[in-house]
Formats: structure tokens, C-alpha cells, sequence
């Protein structure tokens, strides 16, 4: 799910009590940051502070968070040179949804995984695929000016 623009969640929407990986292709990412941290907490006050540093990836930067029983989830990101993204001073707020506790069936449950596998399935292509597309389209302009600068390999 794209919550904002160059931000995604593997899941349809934010719930209390529950993991979430989230996936960040923001100007941070564009501008080739080496190392980029989500800086989080939950509330109006930022409740339960915390850092982690996301892991680098071809398609962005990625972490999994650990979300609690609060009304909001709250961030914003910053790389290793102290650059934030912030959302314009505003930063990144998104409601969490209450674990629903309504008594289902074991038929409804067992029609609903398979849905939902597949569902999960055809978003995770769709996600990879948005995102390969994203990076080729902000690459082209990069390499048809000669400002692409490739990785330098690791040295053992």
C-alpha cells in the first residue's frame, strides 16, 4: 500500500499491535544516501520513541516496525550526513486501525487466507513492479546527461 508518494507498507492498512515492513523511496533514497534511519514514535507526543536503521536495497530503503496500541503512527527519516525528510516540517502521520476482535467463522477464515495469499501475491508483483519502474524512469534523465554515478564495488 502507498500511503504517500515514495512511501509503502506491505499490508492494506496500519493496525494496533502488529508488524509492518515499510519501504521508502523518498529524497533521501534519490539522492543517494549511503545510510538512511526511520525516526518513530506513536501519538501526539511521539510516544515510544525510537530509531532504526533501514536496510538499502535496489528498490529503496527498508525496515519492519513494530506497531503498538496507539492512535497514530508518526515518522520522518534522516540519513547519515543528518539530512531529514521530514514531510516538510509535518511529518509522516497515519492513523492505526483497531484489532477488530467480532467472532468469525473457521469457513470465513479459511476462504479469506486463500484470498488474502493471493491478494498478497498480486500486490507484492504489483509493489516490485511500481518500484523497478520508478528507479528506471528516475535513471533515464541520469544517464542521458552522464551525471549516473555507479556503485563502487566492495573491496574484500
Amino acid at each position: 500500500m502507498e500511503l504517500v508518494k515514495n512511501i509503502f507498507f506491505n499490508t492494506d492498512k496500519l493496525t494496533q499491535n502488529s508488524k509492518v515492513k515499510i519501504s521508502y523511496t523518498g529524497k533521501l533514497f534519490q539522492d543517494n544516501s549511503q545510510e538512511v534511519y526511520i525516526h518513530y514514535g506513536f501519538g501526539l507526543l511521539w510516544e515510544n520513541l525510537n530509531e532504526v536503521k533501514m536496510e538499502k536495497t535496489d528498490l529503496g530503503f527498508q525496515a519492519e516496525i513494530d506497531l503498538i496500541d496507539k492512535e497514530t503512527f508518526n515518522f520522518c527519516f534522516k540519513n547519515e550526513l543528518n539530512v531529514w525528510d521530514n514531510n516538510d516540517g509535518k511529518n509522516y502521520i497515519f492513523e492505526l486501525e483497531e484489532v477488530s476482535n467480532d467472532l468469525v467463522s473457521i469457513d470465513n477464515v479459511e476462504s479469506s487466507i486463500h484470498t488474502s495469499r493471493e491478494e498478497n501475491k498480486f500486490y507484492q508483483l504489483s509493489k516490485k513492479i511500481k518500484l523497478a519502474i520508478y528507479k528506471i524512469i528516475t535513471s533515464i534523465p541520469k544517464l542521458i546527461s552522464g551525471t549516473y554515478r555507479r556503485k563502487k564495488s566492495e573491496e574484500n
